[in-house]
């Protein structure tokens, strides 16, 4: 059995958030002011992760990102990692971390089942990070980066929200920082989730624009890579020369919703099945409430046909207006 929606797409990738806490506070991913709401009742358990990620798989879902908030705060994370990458179909875990605990974790999460990683790094400038993530140690993040190439885990990618007069001026030291330590970097578009987001599109710069720098920076040297089934929404060039990608997720300027194979998972159990729509189903209360595994499972199969043709991030009426990008999963 396959998730396939409405419009003949199929879902084979999760991104699963096991926490809405995060020790960062980038300016375009929560308010200054927002405090995290979220109680250990409120989320869901190492048991109801795995029984929803059985079901998934079950649906033909075979990749489960890792994410929060910041998803190294969850207690027992190595825990929820091994328990997922045993769960028969999955063959893809990554995590998707800001890496400031990196250095700790990542042997212990790389010797059960995740595979590959990327890391959010929005500056090279010490001062500069620090701002952006207000309070964030780039020295941190570089040794999570610096662990994570020593023990084996790739693909390593970095991805770096670009912003207009705040981090633009940093896109060829980020491409000489990723070839220089043999990594990927994707470039990402501000997107409009939440109040922040929709203010931060002031600070918007087009996948053109930012395409015009990396091909100035690197005279032309980009060859178009071919997408995998469960690969995400970036579009992706080989660095001729190297052992570097680059890639652009290009979600305002250019949709790629045609091509959409994911859903979210909230850590409180919330089915999210557009990021830039409101249109949740609840899988913690359907468990709980003690509804049985096909029950879920047409639960979701019924979830899945509501999903979007596209989200419309031009609007705020259909915008996730209300939720903060840290509660949501990224």
């Amino acid at each position: 059995m396959k998730l396939i929606d409405k419009f003949n797409r199929e879902i084979n990738y999760l991104r699963l958030s096991v926490s809405e806490h995060c020790n960062y506070r980038c300016f375009y991913c929560r308010d200054g002011d927002h405090i995290t709401k979220c109680k250990r009742e409120d989320i869901l358990s190492y048991e109801e992760i795995e029984k929803i990620i059985q079901i998934f798989a079950q649906l033909g879902v075979s990749k489960v990102r890792l994410t929060g908030g910041e998803p190294l705060l969850r207690r027992g994370i190595v825990k929820i990692a091994k328990l997922i990458s045993r769960i028969d179909g999955i063959n893809d875990v990554p995590l998707s971390t800001n890496a400031h605990l990196l250095a700790k974790f990542a042997k212990k999460l790389h010797q059960n089942g995740v595979n590959r990683v990327n890391i959010s790094i929005d500056s090279l400038i010490p001062k500069r990070f620090n701002e952006i993530t207000r309070g964030g140690d780039l020295s941190e993040v570089i040794k999570g980066i610096d662990m994570a190439i020593q023990i084996g885990m790739k693909p390593i990618k970095i991805n770096v929200v670009v912003m207009r007069d705040v981090n633009d001026d940093e896109i060829e030291s980020m491409l000489d920082f990723a070839i220089a330590k043999n990594i990927d970097v994707r470039f990402i578009e501000t997107m409009p989730i939440g109040s922040v987001g929709i203010k931060a599109l002031e600070q918007h710069i087009s996948e053109k624009d930012i395409l015009i720098k990396i091909n100035k920076h690197l005279d032309n040297k980009l060859i178009p890579i071919n997408a995998r089934q469960t690969d995400g929404p970036a579009h992706n060039f080989k660095i001729q020369g190297t052992n570097s990608t680059v890639g652009i997720i290009a979600a305002v300027s250019q949709h790629f919703c045609q091509t959409c194979n994911r859903v979210r998972l909230t850590a409180k159990g919330d089915l999210i099945l557009c990021l830039g729509q409101e249109n949740a189903i609840s899988l913690k209360d359907a468990l709980r409430s003690g509804l049985t595994d096909d029950e879920i499972k047409h639960m979701i199969l019924d979830a899945i046909n509501k999903k979007p043709e596209k989200h419309e991030f031009n609007t705020v009426v259909d915008n996730i207006s209300n939720r903060q990008m840290v509660e949501i999963g990224g």
